[in-house]
């Protein structure tokens, strides 16, 4: 099978492959460093590595562009307030970024590029859209896009756009959603503004310029699939499209791919709501990064994602389950060979979760057949009808599954250290959770010999010791579990 997606250009699910034959050319819009990054931009992000893992996982090389926006309007407003220049305020948040991609898990792009990096590039375009026409210079120095000289404008959000008004103009990078009007290409410089010299004039570049002009520079005039979140489509996307076609007379992109964005507690995520969450935010109240990664990339793309922390909660026990299977498994002493029934169960979990990514990378049907063949496993485990050759196909696919979702393997601990060395040093810990601070006292060294003392307590009989163990550990967020297979501990 090839993987499916839901195109919206087209407005059908179409399949994705790459138009050579061995690279799959991409554009991802990446953040605008103006502030930390929230559970919302994190959605889209984590999306979009849930479709680039499993292009791998079925073989197909990718090219992955992502873009990081260092000049707009909002970084110049921040930086403004902040009295320093946008050189010196975006990196912190660039770097904040990089390492919140990190602690989810989320896989570096082949090209990760930096608007301020291509004003040459930038400049270059608004000439060739001058050429054809399709650009004007104003009084003040600022250059605009003339929407009438593309007539296909609104083909990809079908917007009814027949009362655009030919020569209006707004210059703001975000506007809102029903204006179609000549939008700024270059803004002239404004005192106290960030600005290049260059061949058109003094300014600095517009928003939409920028994704443009840094897709063609590195995945040529036409490529295959662009993605981002569903807020970008109108006006941003829709402005990608203009100012790159009308001088390419090429298709931008094949494939355009939009996740939505999420609701939390069932309310739009907002600071005044007071349910507005960073992926640190949910470190520092305790939550696992891995949890965090599953509860976000739970529902698929193309529907709203209703965020609660009950669901934290949930994708925490089913992380828990996925892992304790992983160390029964390969801890369990078994007979060579192999048995017809955990064979079949296997095979049919496979084909399940991949057919289930194929059909427009629905997360929610590829998870289930992955749980069934972990109620089935532990079933063989407890009854001993499990033998050597059938946890080693269990384990692939297991393996497999890990290869998309990245759960399984424990990565928890180095992202929870990260937000509190951060929480301290922005002076937030009042802001972490007590049983976090707790936990972290105790090294992995540390508990196991707290729980190396807790069985030979009870070897020896020792049970008040052995409960006081138990006791401090469960006090510093350190779960035990015994079982037949020995003990094992978590930390919450």
């Amino acid at each position: 099978m090839t993987l499916r997606l839901y195109n919206t250009l087209s407005g059908q699910t179409d399949p994705v492959e790459p138009a050579d034959g061995d690279t799959l050319r991409m554009y991802a819009c990446g953040p605008t460093v103006y502030d930390y990054g929230h559970i919302g931009n994190f959605r889209t992000f984590l999306q979009v590595d849930i479709l680039r893992r499993f292009l791998h996982l079925e073989g197909v090389k990718v090219r992955h562009v992502m873009n990081i926006t260092d000049v707009d309007d909002k970084i110049i407003r921040n930086a403004a307030a902040a009295g320093v220049p946008i050189g010196e305020y975006t990196p912190r948040y660039t770097q904040a970024f990089l390492d919140d991609l990190d602690s989810l898990q989320i896989e570096r792009p082949e090209i990760l590029t930096r608007a301020t990096e291509h004003i040459a590039q930038m400049v270059e375009l608004v000439q060739r859209l001058a050429a054809v026409g399709a650009a004007y210079k104003t009084e003040d120095g600022s250059w605009y896009f003339r929407l009438a000289a593309f007539p296909e404008y609104g083909k990809l959000s079908k917007k009814d756009l027949e009362g655009m008004t030919d020569g209006a103009r707004v210059d703001v990078d975000e506007y809102e959603k029903d204006s179609a009007r000549d939008f700024a290409l270059w803004k002239a410089t404004k005192p106290g503004e960030t600005s290049w010299d260059t061949a058109i004039g003094t300014g600095r570049p517009g928003w939409h310029l920028e994704c443009s002009a840094m897709a063609m520079e590195y995945l040529g005039e036409s490529f295959d699939l662009h993605a981002g979140g569903e807020d970008l489509m109108f006006p941003h996307h829709e402005n990608e499209i203009a100012q790159s076609e009308a001088v390419t007379q090429k298709p931008l992109a094949r494939h355009w791919f939009h996740v939505r964005f999420l609701l939390v507690d069932g309310r739009k995520m907002s600071k005044s709501e007071g349910n507005f969450f960073t992926p640190r935010d949910l470190l520092l109240k305790g939550y696992k990064a891995s949890a965090i990664r599953l509860a976000l990339i739970s529902v698929p793309y193309r529907h709203q994602l209703n965020f609660t922390f009950e669901g934290l909660v949930e994708a925490t026990a089913a992380i828990d389950r996925l892992r304790t299977l992983v160390t029964r498994l390969k801890a369990a002493t078994l007979a060579d060979g192999t048995t017809d029934a955990m064979q079949a169960s296997a095979d049919k979990a496979e084909a399940e979760y991949i057919a289930a990514l194929e059909n427009d990378l629905n997360t929610a049907e590829a998870r289930a057949p992955i749980f069934d063949l972990v109620r089935a496993t532990n079933s063989a485990l407890d009854q001993g009808t499990i033998l050597a050759g059938d946890r080693e196909r269990v384990l692939a696919v297991l393996a497999k599954f890990d290869a998309v979702f990245a759960v399984i393997a424990d990565h928890d601990a180095e992202p929870t250290r990260a937000a509190l060395a951060w929480a301290e040093e922005q002076g937030l810990m009042d802001k972490v959770a007590p049983e976090l601070l707790a936990a972290q006292g105790l090294s992995d060294e540390a508990i196991d010999a707290l729980i190396a003392e807790r069985n030979t307590a009870r070897k020896q009989r020792n049970f008040r010791r052995s409960d006081e163990i138990r006791d401090e550990l469960a006090a510093r967020g350190i779960v035990i579990e015994d079982s037949k297979d020995g003990v094992r501990w978590k930390r919450k």
